[in-house]
């Protein structure tokens, strides 16, 4: 049995799917990993898998407005409440749906004490930091420059990837995608205005969030590869940590609301509901049916979608700078992932 690691954001959990190995002279030769977002190895065919009732492209332009509209949805919920008390609801809700799914499945949780501790540095990562840090970010930027700086973990992954896992080796293609890719962040934050008018504080959170993926990520890759225990009951395990992570922060930084209004709460119960617990399985269906490469397109199309969420909806602002610093982010993006061709990827 092989354990193949896949995972995207703002979810940012671990797939850990395994599959048969074919016979050596029955497989296909597999080339050097590429990225997924932020920063993932994505050399993997598609797992066999029975055909589901609805459609791949139906579910996967769900999961597309799911994470997209996340980033409004924390701004909702900071309205009301706390950053540290949405990023606790949403892992509370998010949890909740991964028991329920565990459970019915009957999938049992990791065993081991050292799997364990491994998979709460992952939480804390891949989960209770970034989370936290994009709800703390919203107080002060606009939802449409998180959702843009979230795309941003791409080319972190792919940066620190270089100097991290000796397996991956830069091409020209991938370090001007790297090169390309900070342009459009550049670009994005106005540099030429020296940044005027933009909460430094706020977007560093943002972009702090974003490059916290890629560390848990290169984390998880080091401990957790090979594992025999399903993707459910990684992920599961590793939600329910980061939940108990907030459980113990919260009350040290913050003090019990005073009322409960009714629409950030509903957006918070949605952002861990949908946003964090229902996507991850979407997610994790649609790379074992069309395979991780298609699956990780997913990525591109949320800050777009947080873009027009926020402009129409919250009536953010938009400058042209915005949309034309987030295509070339993306561009950037795409060429970090890029994949060498079939005949130069070919391993002795």
């Amino acid at each position: 049995m092989k354990s193949r690691l896949f995972y995207d954001v703002p979810g940012a959990m671990v797939f850990v799917m395994s599959t048969a190995t074919a016979p050596s002279d029955q497989s296909p030769p597999t080339p050097p990993a590429s990225h997924a977002s932020p920063g993932s190895p994505i050399a993997d065919a598609p797992t066999p898998a029975r055909r589901r009732a609805v459609d791949w492209r139906v579910r996967f332009a769900l999961l597309s407005l799911v994470w997209g509209f996340s980033f409004l949805l924390i701004k909702v919920g900071t309205t009301a409440y706390a950053p540290f008390q949405v990023t606790f609801g949403r892992l509370l809700f998010g949890t909740a749906v991964l028991a329920v799914a565990m459970t019915v499945k009957r999938v049992k949780p990791p065993r081991g004490a050292r799997t364990w501790g491994h998979l709460a540095v992952a939480a804390f990562f891949l989960n209770a930091l970034p989370f936290s840090l994009f709800a703390y970010a919203e107080l002060t930027i606009p939802s449409t420059l998180a959702g843009i700086c979230n795309a941003t973990s791409p080319l972190w992954g792919m940066a620190l990837s270089l100097v991290a896992l000796s397996e991956d080796r830069p091409t020209r293609r991938r370090v001007a995608g790297l090169g390309i890719g900070f342009i459009g962040v550049l670009t994005v934050l106005g540099a030429w205005q020296g940044f005027s008018g933009l909460d430094v504080t706020g977007t560093a959170m943002a972009l702090l969030a974003s490059l916290s993926y890629p560390i848990g990520w290169i984390y998880v890759r080091r401990t957790l590869a090979g594992r025999d225990e399903s993707h459910l009951s990684l992920t599961g395990a590793q939600l329910f940590l980061a939940m108990l992570q907030l459980a113990v922060v919260t009350p040290l930084f913050t003090t019990w609301p005073a009322a409960f209004p009714v629409v950030p709460l509903l957006a918070v119960v949605a952002l861990g509901a949908l946003g964090t617990g229902l996507a991850v399985l979407i997610q994790y269906g649609i790379v074992a049916e069309v395979g991780p490469t298609t699956g990780q397109m997913v990525t591109y199309f949320i800050p777009v979608i947080a873009t027009a969420a926020g402009v129409t909806l919250l009536d953010e602002a938009l400058t042209w700078n915005t949309p034309a610093g987030a295509l070339i982010v993306l561009a950037g993006a795409a060429l970090t992932q890029s994949r060498p061709r079939a005949g130069a990827a070919r391993q002795p």
